[in-house]
């Protein structure tokens, strides 16, 4: 019997409670969506499988892609036809050769190396929204005046996208994410082809200009990707992770003792909060394939639960638990093969740099209300915080 889809989260710190059934159940089981049934990949093993690729197809103009499922009536063809303009650049979206030909331009950008370098601008970038916080003194809400504010400012630097243009760009994201159609998309790409045909500068997207090998097009998709991708995830992680910290007083302070701890703490509230969960993990089968002992066919969809595989007990002991020493690096939180995620070194060192600072910086942070008294965006693409308000 085909499953209920989506479901929703109910607390800060786990995933949806049907997910435990679903692992218990199978590997994969089956899930009725709106306009249609897809597979839902519910244990890390199969995850992975999936993810890493072979006849599988993240292409959202796949036959039986499950993005469809997700709608009740079918697209027409002129939506369809808008969506694939929409989608040009957006290397994501596409199968290798097309996804490799983006990513070989693009993965020294984010490489360990080049990331080492960005690592004092990132701190300065800490630093600065840390210092404006202590100005101006508590209360302070730790997303508007950190949590977006540093990714924000460090993904601009890199885009050579203006920072004080970033109260568009967030204001529209949250749109998108919130599921209010494709306007707030459009008018972000409207606002980069408009940006990057006046001024291409000495940046990122500077850089693929002069390389010659995308078209104008290409480079606002894949800008726009990028610009999303680059703050939002970020955004969020940094106030879920301070308020898990803050929750969990001794693992911080093992943390305060031994500085060299942050970045397997990183890779462990990666693991624990899984916020980008089966939005990102959208594949459909090209051809008849066995995944966790079940036959899958030729054009069907799957979804890849991100948030059950990080805490599947096969590949995590006391998976419910948050350990900082942990040392969860195989999760799949930056997703994993040809797609993982192609900003995952940037996203922790800024993570790691944000975290250490500032629990260095303001050794009284605390945040005053109870869980249940805050604001999760439980109705998002992207799980995180609407606000955290602290006090020092």
């Amino acid at each position: 019997m085909a499953r209920s889809f989506p479901v929703q989260r109910t607390c800060p710190f786990a995933p949806p409670d049907e997910y435990r059934a679903f692992r218990e159940e199978a590997p994969l089981v089956r899930a009725s969506l709106p306009g249609g049934e897809v597979w839902l990949v519910t244990r890390h093993d199969e995850a992975q499988q999936v993810l890493r690729g072979g006849a599988i197809s993240t292409n959202p103009a796949t036959p039986g892609h499950p993005n469809n499922a997700l709608h009740a009536e079918p697209r027409s063809p002129e939506e369809m036809e808008a969506l694939r303009k929409f989608s040009v650049g957006q290397f994501i979206d596409l199968d290798p050769p097309e996804h490799t030909r983006f990513r070989k331009l693009l993965i020294s950008e984010f490489s360990v190396r080049r990331v080492r370098d960005m690592r004092p601008g990132i701190q300065e970038a800490v630093d600065g929204m840390i210092d404006a916080m202590l100005a101006k003194g508590p209360p302070a809400d730790l997303v508007e005046d950190f949590g977006l504010a540093v990714p924000s400012l460090v993904i601009c630097q890199l885009l050579g996208v203006p920072y004080e243009d970033r109260e568009f760009f967030q204001s529209r994201t949250r749109a998108l994410l919130s599921g209010e159609g494709f306007q707030a998309a459009f008018e972000i790409r409207q606002y980069l082809d408009d940006l990057f045909t006046r001024d291409p500068g000495d940046d990122l997207i500077g850089r693929l200009y002069k390389g010659g090998q995308l078209s104008h097009d290409e480079i606002v998709g894949t800008a726009f990707l990028l610009l999303v991708a680059g703050h939002e995830t970020t955004a969020n992680m940094i106030p879920l992770g301070v308020l898990s910290m803050l929750r969990h007083p001794g693992q911080l302070a093992r943390l305060r003792e031994n500085p060299d701890g942050w970045p397997l703490a990183v890779e462990e509230l990666l693991r624990y909060h899984s916020i980008v969960d089966w939005v990102a993990f959208d594949r459909v089968a090209i051809e008849d394939q066995e995944i966790g002992g079940q036959h899958v066919k030729q054009g069907e969809g799957i979804y890849v639960l991100g948030a059950s595989a990080n805490r599947d007990e096969r590949a995590f002991d006391r998976p419910d638990e948050l350990d900082v020493e942990r040392g969860a690096r195989n999760h799949v939180a930056f997703g994993y093969g040809v797609h993982q995620c192609l900003g995952q070194n940037l996203a922790r060192a800024e993570l790691e740099i944000a975290y250490r600072t500032l629990f260095e910086r303001i050794p009284g942070l605390r945040v005053p209300q109870a869980d249940e008294e805050l604001s999760f965006k439980y109705d998002s693409a992207i799980f995180g915080l609407n606000a955290l308000p602290v006090t020092f």
